[in-house]
């Protein structure tokens, strides 16, 4: 039978009982399993393995993002352990990634190391707030083309920075856009270094050859090892020949530790420190923490693909955050999750997360014992290197896949968002590319609410609807993209019909909009005198309509919970 609203006796839904938000949470894991001695010389080795590739890209991604390779090292050695004992995800490698570049290079060019390392902290806070929030889950609602514009503008944007050291270019300060950069270059062109280009060209060839040859050395070890002997050799027999090394361009790698500084202290001249200053690097830690939270989970998805394994998003990001706020204070830039380390990590044989605790101390013993030889690394090795991980990270063929089969709504976030990374910035492309998609996926939401009126003469669960009533049926969510369309119907009725059958048995969510909607709907009807019947109102509805004082207080409003129950009321 029906009821009035406030007489209802109606259940709330119930939350689903959360786990307890926990740092260690992959070490605790692997420990109760158990950890043996075996387990222990096979994380020792995989990080050993890791630390060969992840030394050469972490120089190579602190001077693409316009700082002293060592800030690189810094940030393997800190990130790497200390996420690794915090985090969620059980063979994750955090480090400096490509995918920061184009966000960090900016920032060292306006504010300098001291403001490149304030941003990684606020970074490093926004992203310990989205894990104690429990936003670990939230970031798989990113759309597809915005991730994969984005990352394709990226990889692009990494390419272009590295013709300048990969050809040896004689170039002054590079401009801040993109199609400047270019142009820069294009005028640079003829100061290119045939010997340069000639170890560029070679380096790459190698990189890309050697796992066919062998795929239980990595490729950077032996490649890079090589190319720097041949340029001592060359540089020895030919003292003319001008190269251009680690140790040329910068003065080699400091012999020690990182020391402990405020971030904002290090660099020359030091960065103000302000409330204005903050404010305006605010949007780009936003962007860090946005983009690290991404690859870091979407790392940790991989891994456990390829092991067997479930990770924990809330603690990795929750790991992450304070690896991001620890960093700076040792000079080490923003770190995430390292997708390519962590694959070589797992196929290596890591057994914990101490594997990547091994490739940070790996690192360590590097720097303390053999920085001198690391000066001779070529910068052009060092280009080629990020050439090809920028191809990597290209994604061609989803690019390629979404431009075939993709709606067009689809195709123009892809574009908008690769376009606007590369044109402009990051923070531009993803940003408008979030709010496109937004937009585009509330349109589509929309669609998918229908509504329609019954005539009377047709017959719903077997039951003849009288004369006098409407019956207006709704599928969908209402919701604020779908709810004045689905109600803007039942302003202009008939006069002859007396009552209205709201039949809301397809609505599984309605939201504040909607219940506006509704309300307003409601109160016009029954301000000409009609009855409303709202028949099988489920459970989030009911709870929302339990809070509107409006729809409680209409006399005429009466709840059902089959059209049989509604019939049976109006025809006493």
């Amino acid at each position: 039978m029906p009821h009035r609203y406030q007489q209802e006796n109606i259940p709330l839904p119930t939350s689903p009982v959360k786990s307890k938000l926990r740092l260690f949470h992959a070490l605790r894991e692997k420990f109760r399993e158990g950890y043996s001695l075996a387990d222990l010389r096979a994380d020792l080795m995989s990080g050993i393995v890791v630390g060969m590739v992840a030394i050469p890209l972490g120089m190579a991604l602190a001077i693409a993002s316009g700082v002293a390779p060592q800030n690189g090292l810094y940030t393997v050695m800190i990130a790497g352990i200390l996420v690794a004992f915090l985090g969620g995800s059980r063979f994750q490698v955090t480090g400096p990634t490509a995918a920061f570049v184009v966000i960090l290079a900016p920032i060292a060019n306006h504010y300098g190391l001291g403001g490149l390392l304030t941003a990684g902290l606020l970074a490093g806070i926004i992203l310990l707030v989205m894990g104690i929030a429990r936003m670990g889950k939230l970031i798989q609602f990113i759309p597809y083309p915005v991730t994969t514009g984005f990352t394709s503008g990226i990889a692009i944007v990494i390419a272009t920075l590295q013709l300048k050291d990969f050809f040896g270019l004689k170039v002054g300060p590079m401009p801040e856009h993109y199609l400047e950069k270019v142009w820069v270059l294009l005028q640079a062109a003829p100061s290119a270094s045939l010997v340069e280009c000639g170890i560029g060209l070679t380096t790459l060839a190698l990189l890309v050859a050697w796992p066919k040859i062998n795929r239980k050395i990595p490729a950077p070890l032996v490649v890079l090892v090589f190319i720097s002997i041949l340029t001592a050799v060359l540089k020895s027999i030919y003292p003319n020949l001008t190269i251009a090394t680690i140790g040329s361009k910068f003065g080699g790698i400091p012999q020690i530790l990182p020391h402990w500084s405020l971030p904002w202290h290090y660099g020359s001249p030091s960065f103000s420190l302000s409330l204005q200053s903050i404010e305006s690097l605010i949007p780009s830690a936003f962007v860090i923490a946005m983009l690290g939270a991404i690859e870091s989970l979407l790392s940790a998805v991989v891994a456990d693909g390829m092991a067997q394994t479930k990770h924990d998003p809330d603690s990795e990001l929750m790991a992450l955050g304070i690896g991001n706020i620890v960093c700076p204070f040792f000079g080490g830039i923003a770190a995430t999750g390292a997708i390519a380390r962590t694959a070589t990590n797992i196929r290596y044989g890591a057994k914990s997360p101490l594997s990547a605790v091994f490739h940070g101390l790996f690192t360590i013993c590097v720097v303390l014992l053999l920085a001198p030889h690391i000066s001779y690394l070529p910068m052009s090795a060092l280009s080629a290197l990020l050439m090809l991980v920028a191809y990597n990270m290209s994604e061609i063929k989803h690019f390629k896949h979404i431009l075939k089969v993709g709606p067009r709504s689809d195709v123009a976030v892809l574009l908008m968002c690769f376009g606007l990374t590369i044109v402009f910035d990051m923070v531009m492309g993803v940003t408008t590319g979030i709010l496109l998609a937004a937009v585009l996926f509330m349109k589509r939401m929309a669609a998918t609410t229908s509504s329609q009126i019954v005539s009377a003469d047709s017959k719903l669960h077997h039951y003849q609807v009288p004369p006098d009533v409407l019956l207006y049926d709704i599928n969908g969510p209402l919701f604020f993209g779908a709810a004045e369309t689905a109600m803007e119907t039942l302003d202009v009725i008939k006069d002859n019909i007396r009552v209205v059958f709201l039949l809301m048995e397809d609505v599984p969510v309605i939201d504040v909009t909607g219940l506006v909607a509704l309300e307003g709907t409601v109160a016009n009807l029954i301000k000409h005198k009609r009855k409303v019947y709202l028949i099988g109102v489920k459970d989030q509805p009911r709870e929302l309509m339990l809070k509107s004082e409006t729809l409680a207080q209409s006399p005429k409003l009466f709840f059902c919970h089959t059209v049989a129950d509604a019939i049976e009321h109006h025809n006493k």
